[in-house]
């Protein structure tokens, strides 16, 4: 496959040495942004993070790091409509997709490019939010990974009782009168991050990573990212029912929900993962909606029972050396 280099800002990341990034071209001619750890010894495999909606490769610098140091190499990716990845509408603020399984036409390109590079493999997947409904899906489709992690998936939307009636009428009926491509109502073209106070914020309860996120978007702008349009929100919905719809994989797999979320529907995971056989659910006390965000005390011992699931995953025969950086 052709890939080239794309920017990386190390100088915000701060992730283990050697972090790069490179376009990759999708199937139907999206340009995404790849990034990848590739330290010299990595055992244990490849661990390859799929993002939240508004997320990017920097973001997952020092997850990145964490995984490094207990053997893993590491790969990021910027969904199209996203980062730096093409953004899909004029207004480049706006969140996008024409159709939620065009993420996985992203998920190809990346898993190429992890095979060109020779990540070692076995490969295991992490879906955070957004990024737990399109690696689901992967998982599904029966892609290479030996085992699976998701922290807060997107396997339901969280809605008030109010706002759920209003939402649905928004998803589906907004595309009909022409206003597919506009952000949903009580929604904003800024980015939560940037614009959202750490008190209150309902991504992490850890003032130290709640900086660092607000400052990487100081540094680049660029990577920012406001609402969902009203496609994406009608394609959210349709994806969540759909997978929720579908039988569980034999893939092993090990969830993380914070007790405080409030972006996803907490229900919806907790009935997947009853019925996931093997499946184990962890809910964190205290917790919110990014358990891969939160303080040391909090993000440790996450990071260790994930680095321990993968590892138990996969037999000694299959795991094979880098074969190149």
């Amino acid at each position: 496959m052709e890939f080239s280099p794309a920017p990386f800002f190390e100088d915000v990341a701060g992730g283990p040495a050697g972090g790069q990034a490179n376009w990759v071209t999708t199937s139907d001619g999206k340009r995404i942004r790849v990034g990848h750890w590739l330290p010299e010894h990595a055992p244990n495999g490849t661990v390859m993070l799929f993002p939240g909606r508004t997320e990017y490769i920097e973001k997952y610098g020092s997850t990145a790091g964490e995984f490094v140091d207990r053997g893993f190499a590491c790969l990021a990716v910027d969904w199209r409509g996203q980062g730096l990845a093409d953004r899909l509408l004029d207004d480049p603020r706006v969140g996008h997709v024409d159709q939620f399984p065009d993420y996985q036409k992203d998920v190809q390109s990346t898993l190429d490019l992890a095979a060109e590079l020779g990540l070692p493999k076995p490969w295991h997947v992490i879906g955070h939010s957004m990024g737990g409904a399109i690696g689901l899906r992967a998982v599904l489709a029966g892609h290479d990974f030996a085992a699976c992690a998701f922290t807060g998936p997107m396997w339901g939307i969280f809605f008030t009782p109010l706002m759920k009636p209003l939402s649905r009428l928004t998803a589906y009926w907004g595309p009909r009168v022409g206003l597919g491509e506009k952000t949903p109502p009580t929604t904003s073209l800024e980015s939560y991050v940037a614009s959202q106070p750490f008190e209150g914020n309902v991504l992490t309860r850890d003032p130290v990573m709640y900086k660092m996120m607000q400052d990487q978007l100081a540094a680049h702008p660029e990577l920012a990212l406001g609402a969902p349009s009203t496609i994406w929100l009608r394609e959210a919905l349709d994806e969540c029912a759909w997978l929720m719809e579908q039988t569980a994989p034999q893939t092993p797999c090990l969830t993380f929900l914070g007790s405080h979320e409030q972006i996803v529907d907490r229900k919806a995971i907790r009935a997947r993962m009853a019925d996931w056989p093997g499946g184990t659910l962890v809910e964190i006390p205290d917790g919110e909606h990014e358990v891969l965000m939160e303080a040391p005390e909090v993000r440790g011992p996450v990071l260790d029972q994930m680095a321990a699931h993968f590892t138990a995953a996969c037999s000694d025969t299959q795991r094979q050396p880098v074969l190149s950086q």
